[in-house]
């Protein structure tokens, strides 16, 4: 066989050309139509019915069926889809990433579209030196559509010759003719090749590609179809081991999904072959309205059917196993809930790369959180006040450290994940997003520091054994209870979007705060010349409502830029 290493890897370097070129068109895709995109989601998933649809067309848009996936993963993180609905709009990505196949089947092998792609190219250049960022981003759309289909022809050009090669016919012939097991076998290879090049659009060029120059049979290349389905779902298993609970769940049942509709097919591919066969013959007709010369692309668009009619089909069947999947997925991967004992991020995944508009959604869900951690972090304190038996008070003390630990990791990675959001392209809107977020982290963790100060505070005053009088407990009790209601008020602000109502509340609490430590501090000054407590026991005292009053400023801090009003 004359097929060198230098073949070889000019093999690789075309299908990695054709890989880049998807890659930059489907991320200037994204970052072009983000919020739009966001919101067909949100107004188009009520039922599992629109879910599969949304997801269909969301994929046609962007050309990628994991691009599709990783969002819906992210909005899910966000909270802005249930599981339920992000299983449909998985399905109805995997009919969507089926339109990738016939574009390539129609132009990829008929028209000299890569004649085409220098001009394409020449009328996307100018446009990356644009101002506007949406703009710099249709320069993507153009450039990589260029490239996507010069890969192509790279592609093409590098595929082994049979005329010169005609032992790669007799080394696969000699693999065929065991029924099922050949069946099984190149659906394993077509799950190896989609895992090895990371991309199901790709591997599908490949195998068009093989079937185009007579490489392979039509029936070994709808083997190795079904194991693309397979492989793209390993992919998104894979990212998804370092990510979130949310992202294994979506991963799980995109498994669960195309593994089963895969073992179904096999079990009748030789009548499933027949029927594309049978179908063809309409859609040949149909076909030849827009393409004369449809007999030159036969194998190629007879694969382009096939591949979505099974995605079609298989979509139907498990359309109404969608809650039942939801809850195989749920018992497989079971949420551990707010585990505050132990550090991790519940909503940011580390293992996938989502679009601005998914990334700010699942940052602002995690603030949540940390908003939640840091709210409980104070109830402890507060509660260190009363506290009389001695191991229950150096237990909350071990937790209360904790979770100041566990508050600088979190505005840490906080801090690090906006920082890598905002490596990319932003608009006006978002930036400002990813600077109130980074402002809020920073407060969040400085509430957590003035609780960790607190429980010193207290810590001493029970070894020098200090004691406070009825009315300094009471009146440091109120003052907590103050600061968790303005706390209670600063988690409505940063669940809602420039939420004006809700910062004139936070002001309203801030000045009820203000108004305690004046009246206490007064009163202190009165109580001391009365001899009423010792002066130790006023020191703790007055640390201890500055310290109050210290987190309430950080509070309003938050809620202002909550809503937008940061300098």
């Amino acid at each position: 066989m004359d097929f060198s290493l230098i073949d070889g890897l000019t093999l690789l370097g075309a299908l990695g050309f054709f890989i880049y070129g998807m890659k930059v068109m489907s991320e200037g895709i994204q970052r072009t139509a983000g919020s739009k995109l966001r919101d067909i989601l949100r107004g188009m998933t009520q039922n599992r019915y629109l879910g599969v649809f949304t997801g269909f067309l969301i994929t046609c848009l962007v050309q990628s069926s994991s691009a599709t996936t990783v969002m819906v993963v992210s909005f899910a993180n966000a909270g802005l889809l249930s599981l339920i609905e992000s299983i449909g709009v998985i399905m109805g990505a995997n009919i969507g990433t089926t339109v990738t196949a016939w574009l390539i089947a129609f132009f990829g092998f008929k028209v000299k579209i890569s004649s085409f792609a220098l001009p394409i190219i020449a009328i996307g250049f100018p446009l990356m030196f644009a101002k506007k960022a949406s703009i710099r981003s249709t320069a993507d759309v153009f450039i990589g559509f260029a490239l996507l289909f010069l890969g192509l022809d790279a592609l093409k050009n590098a595929v082994p010759d049979l005329n010169s090669n005609p032992e790669i016919l007799e080394f696969l012939g000699s693999f065929t003719g065991y029924g099922i097991l050949t069946t099984v076998m190149f659906v394993g290879v077509g799950t190896i090749m989609t895992i090895i090049v990371q991309s199901s659009s790709a591997a599908m060029a490949l195998t068009l590609t093989l079937l185009f120059n007579n490489v392979i049979t039509f029936e070994i290349a709808a083997a190795m179809v079904l194991g693309e389905n397979i492989g793209t779902t390993i992919t998104a298993n894979l990212a998804a081991i370092v990510a979130n609970v949310h992202a294994k769940r979506a991963a799980r049942a995109h498994l669960i999904f195309n593994v089963l509709g895969v073992t179904w097919l096999i079990l009748i591919f030789p009548v499933f072959i027949e029927l594309i066969e049978y179908l063809w013959s309409p859609a040949q007709r149909a076909l030849q309205t827009v393409m004369s010369d449809i007999d030159k692309s036969q194998s190629e668009l007879q694969l382009s059917l096939f591949h979505t009619v099974f995605n079609v089909i298989n979509t139907l069947l498990m359309i109404g196993f969608i809650p039942l999947i939801a809850r195989v997925v749920t018992k497989l991967v079971p949420s551990k809930g707010l585990e505050d004992e132990a550090f991790h991020l519940e909503y940011i995944g580390t293992g996938t790369m989502v679009t601005t508009e998914a990334s700010i959604l699942e940052a602002k869900k995690e603030l949540l959180r940390f908003g939640k951690i840091t709210k409980k972090m104070t109830g402890f304190v507060s509660g260190l006040l009363t506290e009389t038996d001695r191991k229950a008070f150096k237990k909350t003390l071990s937790r209360i450290k904790k979770y100041e630990e566990i508050t600088d990791r979190i505005e840490s990675e906080l801090v690090i994940y906006l920082a890598k959001v905002s490596e990319g392209e932003l608009s006006e809107e978002a930036s400002l997003k990813i600077r109130a977020m980074l402002s809020i982290a920073n407060d969040l963790e400085t509430i957590a520091d003035i609780n960790f100060t607190m429980s010193k505070i207290l810590k001493r005053k029970s070894e020098d054994k200090i004691y406070f009088i009825p009315s300094q407990r009471e009146n440091l009790q109120t003052m907590f209870k103050l600061l968790e209601d303005a706390m209670d008020q600063m988690q409505e602000n940063l669940d809602k979007e420039s939420n004006e109502e809700g910062l004139q509340e936070s002001y309203e609490n801030e000045k009820a705060i203000n108004k305690m430590r004046n009246t206490l501090k007064k009163e202190h000054l009165k109580s001391i010349e009365k001899g009423e407590y010792k002066y130790e026991s006023g020191m703790i005292y007055t640390d201890m409502f500055a310290a109050i009053e210290s987190a309430g400023d950080r509070v309003i801090s938050i809620a202002e830029a909550a809503a937008g009003k940061i300098s």
